[in-house]
């Protein structure tokens, strides 16, 4: 009993750290999905601590695989060992936790196909196409990269290049069909600050 109740600890300890981790990825999806504005930059003070979370969660989930997977002799030295374990403490499920921190951990690297994509621009003529060098306060991932982009399309733009390293944004927009000015007030819903911009 006592074992299952330190790898229960394990499992929601690398969860919570997984969670954690990926966290100022995940707010702008959700962002985008409840309709809430200002929730990707609430979040953007856990990027710093994104490699320890990650360690926190290896290490958690490394010593409750270690625990799970005793061999047969420390088993039988163990006199609190139980031959039929309940699903929220077998191997199976401890197999599914990892799958699911494997994705929350790689989120930041795949959340960018879960945005649609369009950068076909060709039928729009190139005379009524201008371009805004702009740079933004907030953006920590790829995942910020995606949702500047996301909300930027929304906004009328017709192709998005950022970075999120430079917090640079290369915006092309059809003048003609919307400005500058409401493709940043899109993109500062999600509480990304605009610092400079230049046409």
């Amino acid at each position: 009993m006592k074992k299952e109740k330190t790898n229960k600890k394990l499992i929601i300890t690398g969860i919570i750290a997984a969670i954690s981790a990926s966290l100022c990825c995940i707010a702008p999806l959700l962002a985008l999905i409840a309709g809430v504005s200002g929730l990707a930059s609430a979040f953007t003070w856990v990027e710093p601590l994104r490699p320890y979370l990650i360690g926190l969660t290896l290490l958690t989930l490394g010593y409750a695989w270690r625990r799970q997977l005793k061999t047969r002799k420390e088993i039988e030295c163990d006199c609190e060992a139980d031959d039929n374990p309940s699903f929220f403490h077998s191997k199976t499920f401890l197999g599914i936790t990892t799958i699911f921190v494997i994705l929350m951990l790689a989120f930041p690297y795949y959340n960018s196909s879960l945005f649609e994509s369009d950068s076909n621009i060709s039928k729009f003529t190139e005379a009524n196409l201008t371009t805004a060098n702009l740079q933004f306060e907030g953006m920590t991932c790829k995942g910020c990269e995606s949702s500047i982009a996301n909300y930027a399309k929304d906004a009328g733009a017709k192709s998005v290049e950022s970075n999120y390293t430079t917090g640079k944004a290369i915006i092309k927009y059809n003048k003609t069909k919307t400005n500058i000015d409401s493709i940043v007030a899109n993109i500062e819903l999600l509480g990304y600050k605009l610092k400079t911009k230049k046409h």
